[in-house]
């Protein structure tokens, strides 16, 4: 049987053995590097933990050239050829994804607030529901070149969206769901008083804006590119031919 060196999440002993009872490769990295999960028990406290390790090297000895070895059959320490990343827990529980074609840092913010969405981090959740929506739009206001468009308009994210609307730059439809982002960002930001609910007006309405700027437009365009290479498709096709 395989063992791990590993401070226990479950009764917080540290750097305990631990006996690895079972695993399963998770998924394939870069070609070779395998990860598995590890179905661990502690000797501490007698209960299991599942944690998440990686292959070390491309050639980790004999766990690469015989398929019989593995983490559960190696006989002593998997950290001869294992790196724990960690263990799974429950922000590991599926969470909403962020809409399709969003940049790096809006993707990075709806998916902080998604998994705090899933720990019931209310609060947490909608402070970065609200960055996202601040991300997103602050690009837009700044091509603005209109005499109506103050400094505080164009910083404050709570005068940004309404003159947004205003002025036809953000859907119309959207403006009902919009009217949680003012008054339950700054709560959770500064009074701590947001509840599910809440939260999820906030994510609700962040997916539906994030989906109007960045999804749909992409989506056209690449359905516009699509029809193009059609025609130039039909365009070179032999005249009298069918195929």
């Amino acid at each position: 049987m395989g063992l791990l060196v590993e401070d226990c999440p479950r009764c917080g002993a540290k750097s305990m053995t631990f006996d690895v009872r079972a695993d399963f490769v998770r998924s394939v990295r870069n070609g070779w590097q395998r990860v598995w999960e590890l179905f661990c028990v502690c000797r501490q406290c007698n209960t299991s933990t599942v944690f998440v390790a990686h292959q070390g090297g491309p050639d980790p000895g004999s766990i690469s050239r015989d398929p019989r070895i593995t983490p559960t059959t190696y006989e002593g320490p998997v950290t001869d050829f294992l790196r724990v990343e960690g263990f799974v827990t429950i922000k590991d529980l599926a969470t909403t994804a962020p809409p399709e074609h969003c940049p790096p840092e809006v993707t990075a913010a709806f998916h902080e607030g998604a998994t705090c969405m899933t720990v019931e981090c209310w609060n947490a959740a909608c402070t970065m529901f609200r960055l996202c929506v601040d991300l997103a739009t602050r690009p837009m206001i700044e091509k603005i070149d209109d005499e109506t468009l103050n400094t505080k308009t164009r910083r404050d994210l709570g005068l940004r969206l309404p003159w947004l609307f205003d002025h036809g730059h953000l859907s119309e439809d959207l403006r009902d769901l919009s009217t949680c982002i003012k008054e339950d960002g700054n709560d959770a930001a500064h009074a701590g008083t947001i509840g599910k609910a809440e939260a999820e007006d906030l994510r609700d309405f962040t997916e539906a804006l994030l989906k109007r700027i960045y999804t749909e437009p992409k989506r056209v365009e690449a359905a516009k590119e699509r029809r193009l290479m059609r025609g130039g498709s039909a365009a070179n096709k032999p005249k009298g031919s069918d195929r």
